[in-house]
């Protein structure tokens, strides 16, 4: 049992550094990139909310979004609370009432996102590999929809608004549920203050209640 144990850590730590390693090289080659582009084109969002929980569909409707792709830890849900709030289940239902299709895109284990998204009836990507776009192109696959009419929500600049901007959808950058995160997360915060810090010379980088 412990050599088990003492396995299962092993495999752990060095997914860990992997995952690291991937977002290390993102970051140094999208900075080494941005001459051309502009950081913004890389990292800013449409825009920024205080939470996923303050999006109603008149707002999406103004906009002419017809579905909405959401991250699921600590944006939909608290990543340490995998079984998600009340909040969670009436914010879903007046989507759906509105006919607004929401779709989970995760980069989490297909286990881990099926066992949270079941229990509320949303259709969901898993290992979707964000910040590259792949994730993102099976979700369209699955509402046949054009990428005006899709917004993609997350908590992280590094991996939720990085792929929105690389497949060409909007964003809308949201302040995570809880302030605790996992390892491979709080890598992407120190990076994340650096870049706002950069995009805030430049534009309005403040939470609003409302997408305008």
């Amino acid at each position: 049992m412990l050599k088990v144990l003492r396995l299962q850590a092993q495999n752990a730590c060095l997914h860990n550094i992997v995952q690291i390693r991937k977002q290390l090289r993102i970051f140094y080659l999208s900075l080494k990139c941005r001459k051309l582009n502009g950081m913004k084109e890389f990292y800013k969002p449409t825009w920024m909310m205080e939470s996923i929980f303050q999006l109603t569909p008149e707002m999406l409707k103004v906009q002419k979004i017809k579905a909405v792709l959401t991250d699921l830890d600590n944006t939909l849900i608290a990543w340490n609370n995998p079984n998600g709030t009340k909040e969670v289940r009436m914010w879903l239902k007046g989507m759906q009432e509105a006919k607004i299709l929401v779709v989970v895109v995760s980069n989490n284990k297909t286990s881990r996102v099926k066992r949270a998204v079941e229990p509320l009836g949303v259709d969901f990507v898993s290992w979707s590999l964000k910040p590259l776009n792949c994730g993102m192109r099976a979700a369209k696959r699955k509402l046949s929809l054009k990428n005006k009419e899709l917004v993609m929500i997350g908590d992280q600049l590094m991996t939720d608004v990085l792929a929105a901007n690389f497949a060409g959808i909007r964003s809308i950058l949201v302040k995570p549920l809880v302030q605790s995160d996992s390892l491979i997360t709080k890598f992407n915060r120190a990076c994340e203050r650096f870049i706002l810090k950069k995009l805030s010379m430049k534009y309005d980088m403040t939470y609003k209640k409302g997408i305008y």
